[in-house]
């Protein structure tokens, strides 16, 4: 598997551009940096390229107040207190109480390992560059221990961003990009097939057909996106809902059932309500 070329698996359909984005991040042993859509298979990116390669898998998931340390390790001086308190002899032992990181774990295995960093946008503007040393030299140094953390292996980085906030310039340098575009409708049918392979070819062409009118609908603040379809579809199977409950009827569009796997605020369904309203108007 050394040289083994990700693509396609069982769970996941992978464009060719997404293929060769995965094979020129792996060539230059830089981090690729994944955006695109909510719901567009970015985090699962990382664990299929980890499947399909058979290498373990670290996951770090960025929340708003991560700090770039933590993907280190971090120093437990309350443990350490408690402990030298109760005269625990272990207090005279630092490294008891360095607790590693995603970045010391993926750095330490023992074969080339995937790292995801998920939603990197969602930390603090300073988070990337505080990174920068680390995933350039693939090493990083613990004060507390005067240990200096090599990593073994040079992982595949893959980074997510959601575009909640612009990553910095010297960040970006350092990284292959690629944006995961929306599915055309014969790129959806493929994902819709992995997950669904017994679906009816008429209820697809009708719930695509539906699906992606919604998508086109101007003024949307939140476009339903890949997993919400995939919702969709399940409980359209379901339900049993039929493809004729689904198509627009004599040219006029309708609210189709179960909407709110797709729809999720007010505001959109009433625009959709709206808009299906003034089509019945202008087509009687």
């Amino acid at each position: 598997m050394q040289n083994a070329r990700f693509s396609s698996t069982r769970r996941y359909v992978a464009t060719d551009d997404l293929s060769m984005a995965v094979a020129a991040a792996v060539t230059l042993g830089r981090p690729l940096l994944i955006k695109g859509e909510p719901g567009t298979g970015k985090t699962q990116l990382a664990e299929e390229i980890a499947e399909f390669l058979a290498r373990p898998l670290y996951e770090w998931h960025i929340k708003s107040t991560t700090k770039a340390q933590q993907g280190l390790y971090e120093y437990d001086a309350v443990s350490r207190l408690r402990d030298s308190q109760l005269g625990d002899p272990r207090v005279h032992d630092i490294s008891h109480y360095i607790v590693k990181g995603r970045l010391w774990e993926a750095f330490t295995s023992d074969v080339q390992p995937v790292l995801l960093i998920d939603e990197i946008d969602k930390a603090d503007i300073e988070f990337p560059n505080d990174l920068l040393r680390e995933l350039d030299r693939m090493e990083f140094y613990v004060y507390e221990t005067r240990e200096l953390v090599r990593a073994r292996h040079r992982p595949i980085i893959v980074i997510t961003s959601n575009n909640e906030k612009e990553l910095p310039d010297a960040f970006l340098r350092r990284c292959f990009f690629h944006y995961i575009r929306f599915p055309d409708a014969e790129t959806m049918r493929r994902i819709v097939d992995v997950h669904f392979p017994n679906i009816k070819k008429d209820l697809l062409a009708e719930a695509l057909e539906a699906f992606y009118r919604i998508r086109d609908v101007p003024g949307l603040k939140k476009k339903p996106s890949t997993s919400e379809l995939l919702d969709w579809l399940k409980l359209l199977l379901a339900e049993d809902i039929s493809p004729e409950a689904l198509r627009a009827t004599d040219g006029k569009a309708t609210i189709p059932p179960l909407y709110g796997a797709l729809l999720k605020n007010e505001q959109d369904v009433h625009l959709f309500e709206q808009l299906v309203f003034m089509h019945r108007r202008t087509t009687r």
